[in-house]
């Protein structure tokens, strides 16, 4: 019987996996069309700013927390029948004074 170290997700780890499937819930109450769209935008979304934001600017991912769950309230209203990816470039603040 052996035992594998789990590591715990953080609060804001947490936050992020709960956006997310709250993407993947609402997009079931849209078209099949529609649903397929939004997965491939959540899917490709979330992956990019895994790879693309620090894990350590907080303030950033807070910032993309906000972001989504207003995205996610407006697509969770009836009369909305898609949503699109929306390019945000962030950029270093330089050590110059």
């Amino acid at each position: 019987m052996g035992s594998s170290k789990v590591q715990r997700l953080s609060g804001m780890q947490k936050q992020v996996l709960s956006l997310y499937r709250g993407f993947l819930r609402a997009a079931r109450s849209k078209s099949e069309e529609e649903r397929c769209k939004i997965e491939s935008i959540i899917s490709q979304e979330f992956r990019r700013n895994a790879e693309d934001v620090d894990r350590k600017n907080f303030l950033y991912i807070e910032y993309l927390l906000r972001r989504g769950n207003k995205q996610l309230d407006q697509l969770k209203n009836p009369g909305t029948t898609g949503l699109s990816s929306l390019q945000l470039h962030y950029s270093h603040p330089s050590s110059k004074g």
